[in-house]
């Protein structure tokens, strides 16, 4: 059974994004990056939600060939371009996925849940899904996230995306974590928190 991993960056007073969704704000250093690649090399699919899917297909599918990009950037969009890729949206459709129709699938928000339960049944490596927000509380609230792997940022944005918000009915997380590690990221003031979700 695959595992849903969530990995994303967050800010030291938990936000996720500055107003209006602006990542720049974030306390980003190449430790991200590095994280991103670690986490990535136990996956074969990619699990977004629509602006997040958007976001990546217009940066990552050319940096793979471009040499004069960090090789961390060329590995990412690497498994960018070849791993299997769902995006959960009542919005996007298969003409917007570009160079990646072939390798992506959409599925409606009412088709989520078992869609994605369904993935998680399937054989291979696990299911990583960075971004996405407001899809992941969604998913969390239903049971469906296995791990966070948090990276904590030494800086605080004080207002924006939180990370932690209702799911789309109006539902919340109420299970519990577990702590499986925590540890700095190499050459940065940044942090890892991986946790286990328990329903």
């Amino acid at each position: 059974m695959k595992k849903l991993i969530v990995v994303n960056l967050i800010s030291l007073d938990g936000y996720a994004a500055g107003e209006g969704g602006n990542v720049y704000v974030m306390p980003l250093d190449e430790s991200f990056s590095e994280y991103n690649a670690e986490a990535m090399r136990g996956a074969d699919t990619l699990l977004y939600g629509a602006d997040t899917y958007r976001g990546m297909l217009g940066y990552w599918p050319d940096i793979e060939a471009d040499e004069e990009q960090p090789a961390v950037e060329r590995e990412i969009s690497s498994y960018c371009n070849s791993y299997a890729k769902v995006v959960v949206s009542d919005s996007l459709t298969t003409e917007d996925t570009g160079v990646w129709a072939g390798s992506t699938e959409v599925v409606s928000r009412a088709d989520a849940h078992r869609r994605i339960a369904e993935l998680k049944q399937g054989e291979g490596r696990d299911i990583v899904m960075f971004g996405s927000t407001v899809v992941w509380n969604d998913l969390l609230a239903a049971g469906l996230i296995d791990e966070l792997h948090f990276q904590v940022g030494a800086g605080a944005v004080g207002s924006g995306v939180p990370a932690f918000q209702q799911a789309f009915g109006g539902h919340a997380f109420d299970g519990s974590l577990t702590l499986l590690e925590a540890r700095q990221l190499a050459g940065s003031p940044n942090v890892l928190l991986r946790y286990a979700v328990s329903a």
